[in-house]
């Protein structure tokens, strides 16, 4: 396969994440990060900061381009010439709702399939909130997130402080 897209809010990457990136970098040859601008959804990170850190956490594999994109990912997978979206699923509510979205972004792109990704095991449980969450309260987030994001959260403290 030549170009997936991995689309996502990525507030902030996580190791979960970079399984997931560094898996479907296996199977294309390019993978585009697709960085969502979600308007309804307040982040911590603006979207420079999201794309800079995903940059510098992907730095060591190939093939990775990451792009802000807006509007509906369809479009945006046909824009890049992608053959296939990847998703990571963590369990079964994430499986229901991945595959109503494989339908929709089908029917509004039907030459685009959607792979799902098991979350690996050991990253499985992470999210962008529990990194959050666990920084928050002074938790070590080394076994969640790269390093590039435990220095970006410690310069948002301090900012907020």
């Amino acid at each position: 396969m030549k170009t997936v897209v991995f689309p996502g809010s990525f507030d902030p990457v996580t190791l979960g994440h970079i399984d997931l990136i560094t898996r479907a970098s296996k199977l294309a040859e390019r993978v585009v990060i697709a960085v969502a601008v979600n308007t309804s959804k307040r982040t911590l990170f603006n979207l420079n900061e999201r794309c800079d850190l995903l940059s510098e956490a992907t730095a060591h594999l190939s093939g990775i381009e990451v792009i802000p994109f807006s509007g509906l990912l369809a479009d945006f997978a046909k824009e890049h010439n992608a053959q296939a979206l990847i998703r990571g699923i963590r369990g079964t509510t994430d499986a229901d709702y991945e595959l109503q979205l494989a339908q929709v972004n089908k029917a509004l792109n039907s030459e685009l399939e959607t792979i799902l990704l098991p979350a690996n095991a050991a990253t499985g449980f992470i999210s962008s909130t529990v990194v959050k969450e666990v920084f928050k309260h002074n938790g070590d987030i080394d076994p969640f997130a790269p390093p590039c994001v435990k220095q970006a959260l410690l310069i948002k403290h301090s900012e907020n402080s």
